[in-house]
């Protein structure tokens, strides 16, 4: 009974702050490194958004930030983040996205 009145009082805490991670079908990947302020931001927004992502911790490894550049179209700073298997870009893009209401409809896709 606990668990049930817990559940019920998160969903009703996520419809009032307008989170919806039900709707999440997305795959998100982010590229990140530990200590990067910007990477750490971004994966707040994502949790705020209730998405599960994969994450790339690169720290110091050239092979796999070579990787993230390839897909990020050379892009070489973190974080870089991909939905979808398509480059959303970096933290400032990923904010600009949800400001402009266009980062739920692109969770929301199925993977």
């Amino acid at each position: 009974m606990l668990i049930s009145r817990n559940f019920i009082m998160l969903d009703a805490l996520n419809n009032l702050l307008g989170r919806h991670p039900e709707r999440n079908q997305a795959n998100v990947e982010i590229y990140t490194w530990q200590t990067c302020p910007f990477c750490i931001r971004a994966k707040l927004l994502l949790w705020w958004k209730g998405v599960d992502f994969t994450e790339y911790k690169i720290d110091g490894d050239d092979v796999a930030r070579n990787q993230m550049a390839e897909r990020a179209n050379g892009r070489r700073t973190v974080p870089q983040i991909f939905i979808n298997n398509q480059h959303i870009g970096g933290c400032d893009d990923l904010y600009q996205l949800d400001g402009e209401g266009k980062l739920e409809p692109r969770l929301a896709e199925p993977a």
